[in-house]
């Protein structure tokens, strides 16, 4: 595969080696059906233009790119801020783009980073499965996926484990006494998602309890979502409800209130992510906290050791979360 080159593509794709050299350089003129092709080939036969990202290597290009899927949601600006003291302790400079969870809109932004020839991604990616950073791989571009993992690419990640952060949250409403917990997913695209439901049903089968489907419900990681979720499974009766983040939680309180139901007299209420605004809240919820700052500075310095090293083999780091309990008075 060392001897590829861009007209073995070229002929792979059925294009011209011209339309793949417009591919490689980010060029929008290219209809995206073609674009498709190419970077299918690229990646069938393994091709890296080494020269040219020696080539941005030897520019000293000195910007990041920083990729999330909402800028609305407090978890991620406070991974930005780690992104960004990592990268300007190390001379970088960092461009923000938001995606809102949109393929088409997430694509879009990587191709802008491939045509600005920065110097590495850092990305929440909108699907995991879905995703597709081929333009950057076909430009020597590397990426690191920070609190989602890619599935199907070999790049390096930084998550928190999710789903024994999520066991441990089942685990301690069982221990409350809660036998009926509903539980309020996010979207099954991305693998933080998939893991708290794992986490929620290893959970529930350690403690010896059945895992009931009616009582899931999956919101879009935003606050009407969670509370459409969390209103459904209401009407089920449950003894408590496990929020897997934090915007969705919000929508669960309102949802709740909506009901005539208080916390935790009524019903129990644990929910996912540190909550800036709960601190006027009586009682204090039990919540799942990730090191959220530190997540963005680890996805940052990968990513800074992924550009220095490119040939290093790709590392998954694996941060914990924490139960911060505060006991129900029931």
């Amino acid at each position: 595969m060392q001897n590829v080159t861009i007209g073995d593509v070229a002929k792979a794709a059925g294009v011209s080696p011209a339309t793949v050299s417009r591919v490689l350089n980010a060029n929008q003129g290219v209809a995206d059906e073609l674009r498709q092709r190419v970077v299918a080939a690229v990646d069938q036969l393994g091709y890296q233009p080494n020269s040219q990202a020696r080539s941005l290597r030897t520019r000293a290009t000195s910007v990041l790119g920083l990729i999330i899927s909402d800028i609305t949601n407090p978890f991620f600006p406070e991974i930005a801020r780690g992104v960004e003291d990592a990268a300007h302790a190390a001379g970088f400079s960092v461009v923000l783009a938001n995606t809102d969870e949109d393929l088409a809109k997430e694509q879009r932004y990587l191709e802008v980073a491939a045509a600005e020839r920065m110097a590495g991604v850092v990305l929440a990616p909108a699907s995991s499965a879905e995703t597709d950073i081929g333009v950057l791989r076909s430009r020597g571009i590397p990426v690191v996926t920070v609190d989602r993992r890619l599935l199907g690419h070999p790049v390096d990640s930084v998550t928190v484990d999710n789903l024994a952060a999520a066991r441990e949250a089942t685990l301690y409403l069982v221990g409350t006494g809660c036998r009926r917990i509903g539980f309020v997913g996010g979207p099954l695209a991305t693998t933080t998602a998939a893991d708290r439901l794992a986490g929620y049903r290893e959970g529930l089968a350690e403690a010896g309890l059945p895992f009931d489907p009616d009582l899931v419900a999956h919101g879009d990681y935003r606050i009407d979502g969670g509370r459409t979720a969390s209103k459904h499974l209401l009407q089920l009766s449950p003894d408590a409800l496990f929020v897997s983040n934090n915007l969705m939680t919000i929508g669960a309180i309102t949802a709740l209130d909506d009901a005539g139901l208080r916390h935790p007299h009524d019903i129990a209420l644990v929910g996912f992510d540190d909550q800036t605004w709960q601190t006027g809240l009586l009682p204090p919820l039990t919540l799942v906290t990730q090191p959220t700052y530190e997540l963005g500075k680890r996805a940052a310095t990968a990513l800074l050791d992924r550009i220095r090293t490119p040939e290093a083999p790709p590392n998954d780091v694996v941060l914990p979360a924490t139960l911060a309990v505060h006991e129900p008075r029931r």
